[in-house]
């Protein structure tokens, strides 16, 4: 697991917060909290929930440690009845939300969190944190692997991350539908499977390119993949087959006009016998390159800096807001940031045929249930005990079911409404 010490995520407001609360006697008061997203990012239909796995296990493990509570008091963030608190802070509340992988639109109640104001108030940065990240990758990778059509795609952008942000996108574009991560962490913290192949500084470290395809072929045998675009493509594709023979897996092509190299690699490949020779395409692809790419010879696409980025939305705009107090629905009134108060319960309904039509969010109460109608929130812990969570396989199959559950208008990468209307119903 991460050495991330999640209790140091908390936000110094959040700690203000808590002192207060603690001297006025409001501290313990039953809250509501919501994570909710007001608009999605620009260009979006519709948003991807993942991380609140991750984020479930980080509040599982929500402690302030002795040196941890000394800086606090020391640094005056806290007074002393403040930090007697934190020493002894278990969360005890409870938390719902959408699963992992379901689809949200502006307004879905993703994440809900009860408890004491106090408890749940210390828990918003470490909550926005994981779930904007997440969901922005979540999002931005599901799009690609639409834009792919059933070709594989392989996650490569650990370097264009902090490391443990890499960590966390690699496991939010598998979750997507990505086939292969090329991060090791992430594939022995969650099993994602593994994939990559030699850099060109391989290629450089030998005297020749067929030198260093050598090598490669005599370490990992030929069902690796040679990076063929160093010096000259045609010739690297010459040199590669040569070396490895027609059985060679893939070749992959990180620069250049890729819709054109792709076919004449195609071709290439055909001449020298090499047709069962996978053609792998990597270099600053998004979901509009690979969308661009799709009528070419292209049998894998690996994206980096995309995906872990976000492809332009590096957060999800997700934000976290008290919503009700004891019972009494609460709302936040400002300009282009009003709230709607009270807890809520999410449906989502369907025709006959499985196609969503509709999303019903109702306050303080529950959604008249029609046939097709599922309901969206799920119990994640209960009086502050962590239950059983779906395994990321299943979060990503729960995703490609959505996928195929909205309108066909709902996987356009051009700019539209989101893929179904949300309605939500206010507090009587």
């Amino acid at each position: 697991m991460s050495n991330l010490r999640p209790a140091l995520l908390t936000d110094h407001y959040e700690l203000t917060m808590v002192s207060a609360a603690l001297k006025d006697g409001t501290a313990d008061r039953r809250c509501v909290f919501e994570v909710f997203s007001r608009r999605l990012p620009s260009g979006r239909r519709y948003g991807v929930v993942a991380g609140t796995a991750r984020l479930i296990e980080l509040i599982r493990d929500f402690r302030f440690d002795p040196a941890e509570v000394d800086f606090l008091r020391r640094t005056g963030v806290v007074d002393d009845a403040a930090a007697a608190w934190l020493t002894d802070y278990r969360f005890t509340g409870d938390i719902d939300g959408y699963a992992e992988g379901e689809l949200f639109f502006p307004g879905s109640p993703i994440l809900t969190v009860s408890g004491g104001f106090a408890e749940c108030v210390v828990l918003e940065t470490l909550a926005l944190s994981v779930l904007n990240h997440d969901c922005a990758v979540a999002a931005a990778a599901a799009r690609m692997v639409t834009a792919a059509r059933g070709r594989a795609l392989i996650e490569m952008g650990s370097r264009r991350a902090h490391e443990e942000a890499a960590v966390a996108a690699a496991r939010s574009a598998y979750l997507a539908g990505f086939r292969f991560t090329s991060n090791l962490a992430a594939g022995a913290r969650y099993g994602i499977p593994t994939a990559g192949t030699a850099a060109h500084a391989f290629t450089l470290l030998h005297d020749d390119e067929r030198a260093a395809f050598a090598s490669q072929v005599a370490t990992l045998g030929k069902e690796t993949t040679l990076l063929v675009d160093t010096y000259d493509i045609s010739q690297g594709i010459r040199n590669a087959i040569a070396v490895a023979g027609p059985e060679l897996r893939a070749v992959r092509i990180d620069s250049g006009d890729l819709a054109v190299i792709a076919q004449q690699s195609r071709e290439l490949l055909d001449s020298l016998g090499a047709t069962e020779t996978k053609i792998i395409v990597s270099g600053d692809l998004d979901e509009y390159a690979i969308a661009a790419l799709a009528a070419e010879p292209v049998d894998m696409y690996g994206a980096g800096t995309a995906v872990v980025t976000g492809s332009g939305a590096p957060t999800a705009g997700l934000v976290y807001k008290l919503v009700e107090v004891e019972g009494r629905p609460v709302v936040k009134r400002s300009e282009h940031k009003a709230t709607i108060g009270g807890r809520k319960v999410a449906v989502r309904r369907h025709k006959p045929t499985g196609t969503a039509t509709e999303e019903i969010i109702v306050s303080q109460g529950v959604p008249d249930r029609q046939a097709n109608d599922r309901m969206l929130q799920r119990s994640y812990v209960a009086d502050g005990e962590p239950l059983a969570l779906p395994t990321l396989d299943e979060s990503r199959a729960h995703l490609r079911e959505c996928l195929i559950s909205i309108p066909w208008e709902g996987l356009k990468l051009s700019a539209g409404d989101p893929a179904i209307p949300v309605t939500v119903v206010p507090a009587a």
